[in-house]
């Protein structure tokens, strides 16, 4: 959508005011005994008040009427959204999805909060501290509806078409290779512009940040600067015949009725705020002598558990780069993990699976489930002369990276109709190389 102005940083403290009310950000104080235009101060808490100033997130929002004014929530059906993480039994397996089917809209309109589908996760909303994934697969645009998500943070990967959020903070454009991030507790509505699909990674009890750097230094991987914040706009907009917002709170849906639209603030400042960020922009470490370095170097986000070192959810892409490693198996290692490894496709071939996994699809390697590359990525890569080439060129995979052990729903398993019941048979040629007549010879 052109003309949508944005401010970079993450985490700052933005301040902004739609320009057809200047003046409307309070002056000196954040609830004034009357404020500018008759508007009303709200405070969005998104920590506790009394946290370290570094994890203390809240905004001020300056609104035609607050959000408190509305008619009392009702219990609304789910659909394929669930937090029921025992409707079936656990499976072990490697799994992998083909890509998931968007709704025709010849056949039936389907809007970004109808297609919620959850995929896998683990924990609970009630005690703070848990994951989910859900795809989302929509054709129609919200039309007076908005959604809120109670429980947690939603971190969204369009994949196929771009969408429209109109926040309570302003408009943000989201193509395919980038993300955006809406937090705990901000109301949201979704334009499509035709059939959609993406992925969201969802976590409950922490807010995303950027990765510590380490000996990296003070610069690299995804840089506060490339993060973009909406500016304020509003509408002071009546909708008689009701606006529905809908809650998602303790893994459930809610609606609730009001007579007007939630995007009526005017101004706000603060440093909790939704956000996007395009990932052409992230700066990508790899090694170039030996060895094929951990995927901890390609984290762009993470969800901090209260374990150092240790996430409840890690964000990870592997990017267009150069492969320059000597005397290197280049490609992705045999693997068997503590943490769960939830992976998608947006655009291109991952190079370990150059067959299978494709864009709008998704695998799963479950807490030590054994992964690693097919027996066509080993062998042409075991054999291939190691001259510096590209890697990943016009492609972009990501993984959602879990210490959660996630549980698959019946949505995943069966209702879908996309599991790849063949996805063991990649590795089944691979055979064995053992020769016990080796001897050390010049390397």
């Amino acid at each position: 959508m052109a003309g949508l102005k944005y401010m970079s940083g993450f985490g700052n403290e933005f301040s902004s005011e739609d320009p057809r009310c200047p003046g409307s950000l309070p002056e000196g104080q954040n609830n004034p005994q009357v404020c500018p235009y008759g508007l009303y101060a709200e405070q969005l808490s998104g920590s506790a008040f009394t946290c370290p100033r570094p994890a203390n997130k809240r905004s001020w929002l300056y609104r035609i009427l607050p959000s408190v004014k509305h008619k009392p929530f009702t219990s609304v059906p789910c659909g394929d959204l669930t937090e029921n993480w025992n409707e079936v039994e656990p499976d072990p397996n490697q799994l992998r999805w083909l890509p998931f089917t968007i709704p025709k809209t010849t056949e039936k309109k389907v809007d970004f909060v109808a297609g919620l589908h959850t995929l896998c996760g683990a924990g609970d909303a009630k005690s703070r501290n848990g994951i989910g994934v859900h795809v989302y697969t929509c054709n129609t645009s919200m039309v007076d509806r908005c959604f809120n998500n109670s429980d947690g943070d939603f971190l969204i990967v369009p994949q196929q078409g771009e969408i429209l959020i109109t926040t309570e903070f302003g408009k943000m454009m989201v193509e395919p290779n980038e993300i955006c991030v809406i937090q705990q507790g901000m109301r949201f509505s979704v334009d499509v512009f035709g059939e959609t699909r993406g992925y969201i990674l969802e976590v409950y009890g922490a807010h995303f940040e950027l990765p510590d750097l380490g000996p990296i230094g003070a610069n690299g991987l995804a840089n506060p600067r490339d993060f973009l914040c909406p500016v304020a706009w509003y509408e002071d907009r009546k909708v008689p015949t009701g606006y529905t917002v809908i809650n998602k709170y303790q893994g459930k849906l809610f609606a609730c009725q009001q007579d007007f639209s939630p995007f009526n603030v005017v101004a706000w400042h603060g440093n909790y705020t939704p956000y996007k960020y395009n990932l052409k922009n992230f700066m990508v470490i790899n090694c170039v002598a030996f060895d094929h370095a951990d995927p901890s170097i390609f984290t762009v986000l993470t969800a901090k558990s209260t374990r150092p070192g240790v996430a409840i959810a890690d964000f990870v892409i592997f990017p267009p780069r150069w492969g320059v490693a000597d005397h290197t198996f280049r490609p992705p290692y045999y693997h068997r993990n503590c943490m769960s490894e939830f992976m998608g496709l947006i655009k291109g071939h991952y190079e370990a699976k150059e067959e299978g996994f494709q864009p709008g699809g998704a695998s799963l390697h479950s807490i030590m489930t054994p992964h690693g590359p097919d027996v066509d990525c080993f062998e042409k890569n075991s054999t291939a002369e190691l001259k510096p080439q590209r890697v990943a060129e016009g492609t972009m995979a990501f993984m959602f990276e879990s210490s959660f052990s996630m549980a698959v729903t019946k949505w995943g398993l069966h209702t879908c109709q996309k599991l790849d019941k063949n996805y063991y048979q990649c590795w089944e040629p691979l055979r064995s190389h053992f020769n016990p007549n080796w001897k050390p010879g010049k390397q």
